[in-house]
């Protein structure tokens, strides 16, 4: 998340044709995302349960992505995002039965 902002704070300078609105929104958007996620990995690290749900849920989402992509013909992109997201998901479970749950 942190890398798209970048990403789209670089291209707002680097390209002309561009509406500030949606690309504030983006980079405002990516920026704050990024800090949940990083929230939710300390939260995972430290074994508590608010890491857990959303790294599932946006594994999820991740894997919805990637068949709107396999749907889109980009198959590329699509294989990329699932070899992220499924050992993700395998490993969240995994961790989270062997931890027995809730702490």
């Amino acid at each position: 998340m942190f890398a798209l902002g970048a990403y789209m704070t670089v291209m707002g300078f680097t390209h002309e044709e561009k509406e500030m609105a949606p690309l504030l929104g983006v980079i405002v958007f990516a920026a704050l995302g990024a800090a949940g996620l990083f929230a939710c990995a300390r939260g995972f690290v430290n074994g508590k349960n608010y890491g857990r749900s959303p790294t599932i849920l946006a594994n999820l989402i991740a894997v919805g992505v990637a068949y709107y992509q396999i749907q889109g013909a980009f198959y590329i992109g699509a294989v990329i995002i699932l070899a992220l997201a499924l050992p993700a998901l395998y490993l969240t479970f995994m961790i989270s039965k062997e931890e027995g749950g809730a702490r």
